[in-house]
């Protein structure tokens, strides 16, 4: 009985339908990818994917989900080559598909229920789980957000424009005629086409090109920080006021070398610096943004951190037995900050945020107008993770009218006002 219930999960049609919707929903990524805007076709895509995937069986559910999350995650597991467990990544990237297939499948089958016992429509149900999906963060994890798909086309991303969407293709599925679908363009978002080159005249925004498999090592640390160095210098030979480097640009915990804070300091006399580090808090390991001001040093730690790269979100007991069979004997979690941090240079106050936790909703309390990120993306690459990075700011970008400047490792850095890319190099 078991068998055949599973059995009935391989179906071709079943597997060529998830397939199908999966495509639609991913297309944007990979266009974005390669430096593709096409908005009616990303406009066109995602309401196709929806409307397939409403009114699907719960079958079709799960294979929607599980190809979704390989296509927008198949990099989730990269940075396990850095730790000597490449063995580990098709495992564990499978695990992830899975787990966005039971995620989707359980959705549906309360949808499925739901209708059964009470005759509500079934399409109406599925339009509603789509709609509370971006609420759902598996083991903390938020990177799947459904109205995402519509970031680089002519609908809007809050989800007001995202439940009118839903509801146009829900009447279209009830009724069974398709002109309902009109219904879409008062979801349609107007955005401004010129906008102003963002990027500060006297700010200067590092993109570094430091490979992982060097980063770490102690001999390789000299010729960092002679890059560093020569980049402020430079920077303040050509009157920038500010500059702002990558995620842990310094990889050591920078309050325990007094002879880098000395020079550091120094040279904040004459230019503001935003500069990752690591941060050794009393026993405790914090990934922090370091900011020299005049002299002064003011420490902003991370809030949200990466869930297993960063910190282990399973309970207490199973997250020590993790860490003891994955990672090395003795491994530390990061700690998170419990405070969103702001920091002020000249007129301007910043939010502090570090790669990962720019794209959570948390660090955009209070609606900041303006977010310094830090990231390190040589952990991903080469991968797509930095589209999908770039792509969940714009959404933010967009949703709380947010200037974001972003600094990064491995790939390039870039501003975002109003949802529009501004690359700081040609």
């Amino acid at each position: 009985m078991y068998s055949n219930n599973i059995r009935s999960y391989f179906t071709i049609g079943d597997i060529a339908k998830g397939l199908i919707i999966a495509f639609s929903m991913s297309l944007f990524i990979y266009l974005s990818h390669i430096n593709i805007e096409l908005k009616l076709l990303n406009t066109a895509l995602g309401i196709l994917g929806l409307f397939l995937l409403i009114g699907s069986s719960n079958r079709a559910w799960f294979w929607s989900g599980f190809f979704t999350s390989l296509a927008w995650f198949w990099w989730i597991l990269l940075s396990f080559r850095f730790y000597g467990m490449a063995w580990a990544m098709p495992i564990g990237t499978f695990l992830v598909a899975i787990s966005f297939g039971l995620i989707f499948l359980l959705l549906a089958w309360i949808s499925s229920y739901i209708s059964r016992k009470t005759k509500i429509p079934l399409a109406l149900l599925h339009a509603l789980s789509l709609w509370s999906m971006s609420f759902i963060h598996p083991f903390g994890f938020d990177w799947f957000k459904p109205e995402l798909i519509f970031v680089e086309s002519y609908i809007g991303i809050t989800k007001w424009q995202f439940a009118i969407v839903l509801i146009s293709i829900t009447i279209a599925h009830i009724t069974q005629k398709l002109r309902y679908l009109w219904l879409v363009v008062f979801a349609f978002s107007y955005q401004e086409t010129n906008v102003a080159n963002p990027i500060p005249s006297n700010m200067q925004i590092v993109t570094a090109s430091i490979t992982m498999d060097t980063k770490w090592q102690q001999d390789h640390q000299k010729e960092v920080f002679k890059m560093i160095f020569d980049t402020i210098d430079n920077a303040t030979e050509n009157d920038k006021k500010i500059i702002v480097f990558p995620e842990s640009i310094f990889p050591l915990f920078l309050n325990l070398e007094p002879e880098l804070l000395k020079t550091l300091q120094e040279k904040s006399q004459n230019i503001d610096m935003v500069i990752g580090g690591l941060y050794w808090d009393k026993n405790i390991p914090r990934n922090s943004t370091y900011i020299f001001h005049q002299n002064q040093i003011s420490v902003a730690n991370k809030v949200v951190l990466v869930p297993f790269g960063e910190q282990n979100p399973l309970p207490a007991w199973l997250g020590k037995l993790v860490n003891k069979i994955f990672y090395k004997e003795g491994v530390l979690d990061y700690v998170a900050s419990n405070k969103i941090a702001d920091y002020k240079l000249g007129n301007t106050t910043y939010r502090n945020a570090i790669c990962y936790e720019a794209t959570s909703e948390k660090l955009y309390e209070g609606e900041p107008k303006h977010m310094i990120v830090l990231s390190n993306n040589g952990w991903f690459m080469p991968s797509i993770e930095p589209t999908l990075q770039r792509l969940l700011l714009q959404y933010y970008s967009l949703k709380y009218g947010t200037t974001i400047y972003h600094s990064i490792n491995m790939s390039p850095s870039y501003v975002i006002s109003g949802g529009k890319i501004f690359y700081t190099q040609p």
